[in-house]
């Protein structure tokens, strides 16, 4: 197996109210300060973001709870074991999160976008537009989620959703 050496370059960082405890997924309507802030030489590259409603927000795991697995028990299912490709786990080979939030505005050289699921001073690697008709799969399923018992609360859990 040929390993070709990878660098990335962060084009920014993510602040939120998050120090010691951050969400699962992203929450809509979280409370607090949500910000992409983009290093000044990446700037050129927001052009027109401000037109998509929703954006991918791509980010080094900086802080992650324990080394990475190939198999864990999902926070949802603690129950359960299974591989970390088949999870939204943070504990992976390569530490790369992926989030979708909504865009609230550009000003200067921040995105303010709706609540992401990361920690303060989170290294950004990139922001790419939430295209409806291409990033929208209608077919999509929850996979190994269908046999957790009751799934419709471990859903509510997944969203964020008070209940």
């Amino acid at each position: 197996m040929l390993h070709l050496p990878v660098s990335l370059t962060p084009i920014g960082t993510i602040h939120t109210p998050y120090r010691n405890k951050a969400p699962y997924q992203p929450v809509v309507d979280a409370p607090g300060d949500f910000r992409l802030c983009i290093e000044p030489e990446f700037v050129p590259g927001l052009a027109a973001l401000e037109r998509f409603g929703y954006i991918y927000v791509l980010y080094f795991i900086h802080r992650q709870n324990g080394s990475p697995a190939l198999t864990v028990a999902p926070d949802w299912a603690p129950e359960l074991e299974v591989g970390v490709f088949a999870s939204r786990s943070p504990r992976r080979p390569n530490p790369i999160g992926l989030s979708v939030v909504q865009v609230r505005k550009i000003v200067d050289t921040e995105v303010y976008t709706s609540g992401l699921d990361v920690f303060d001073g989170t290294p950004l690697l990139d922001i790419k537009p939430y295209i409806q008709e291409l990033d929208v799969k209608t077919d999509a399923n929850y996979g190994w989620l269908e046999d957790v018992h009751d799934k419709e609360h471990l859903l509510l859990h997944i969203k964020g959703v008070p209940h």
